[in-house]
């Protein structure tokens, strides 16, 4: 089934990224953190992981860039809680950010959208004063992602054509999980053949099998490495640009 434009829009400026009760590390570490500029106070829609709009609005615009968590791209996606040290300014349950682009600062693990830095504040005129500072001592901790209601999504990177190239990044995968691999399958072989990280999280294959395309990916996490194949093929006349439900989600 393929998501309308206007419904993926709507499904990016509606979800909340919910943290959950019981995170998937227990202890926080310690970094610093910063900020970037940004017209609307949202993500960056060019941001290195390929996520497009998605990356701008998921999770409200709480988004990060991120460096040593970047790992070849493999940490797109994941979420994290952050928390600043500044006991007279900063909030105790800190920031909830997704990871959508690659971002160096000063000494920082993170780089962070603006709704997120202001999230470190225990009130706006604290968060002000955030601002000021620039760079901040935080501490954080990987959480799973929530997106309550929604299956996985595969979008259509928009420099695919059919039927010359095909690319596609994973979206609102639940979870503390690692997309580390996708597959699509040969039926004239009746084979899984790799697809090609190029970037971030976008995976691309020239020459694409004519006909529906049947994907899997590989993730890792606390229960290991395994596959996960999707319910819903993606149709023969695949449009750039365009989002379809795998019809299943991690748990």
């Amino acid at each position: 089934m393929e998501l309308s434009l206007k419904h993926q829009v709507g499904l990016m400026c509606v979800i909340l990224l919910l943290p959950s009760l019981c995170s998937s590390q227990d202890s926080f570490t310690d970094s610093r953190a910063t900020y970037y500029g940004s017209p609307d106070c949202y993500g960056n829609p060019r941001g290195a992981c390929g996520f497009g709009e998605y990356g701008r609005t998921v999770n409200d615009g709480s988004v990060a860039a991120v460096s040593r968590l970047w790992r070849n791209g493999t940490g797109c996606g994941a979420c994290y809680q952050a928390r600043c040290k500044l006991e007279q300014y900063c909030d105790e349950e800190g920031t909830y950010v997704v990871v959508t682009d690659y971002g160096e600062g000063d000494r920082t693990d993170f780089v962070l959208s603006p709704r997120a830095y202001k999230k470190l504040g225990r009130n706006d005129k604290a968060a002000a004063e955030l601002f000021k500072y620039g760079v901040v001592d935080i501490e954080y901790r990987r959480v799973p992602c929530r997106y309550e209601g929604y299956n996985i999504v595969f979008k259509v990177h928009e420099r695919s054509k059919n039927p010359e190239y095909f690319a596609v990044v994973i979206l609102y995968v639940n979870g503390a999980y690692d997309v580390t691999a996708v597959q699509l399958w040969q039926e004239d072989c009746q084979e899984w053949t790799e697809m090609r990280r190029v970037y971030g999280a976008v995976f691309d294959y020239a020459n694409p099998p004519s006909g529906e395309i049947n994907l899997r990916f590989q993730v890792s996490g606390s229960a290991g490495i395994y596959w996960v194949q999707s319910q819903n093929a993606i149709p023969s006349d695949w449009t750039a640009g365009a989002a379809y439900d795998s019809q299943v989600q991690l748990t």
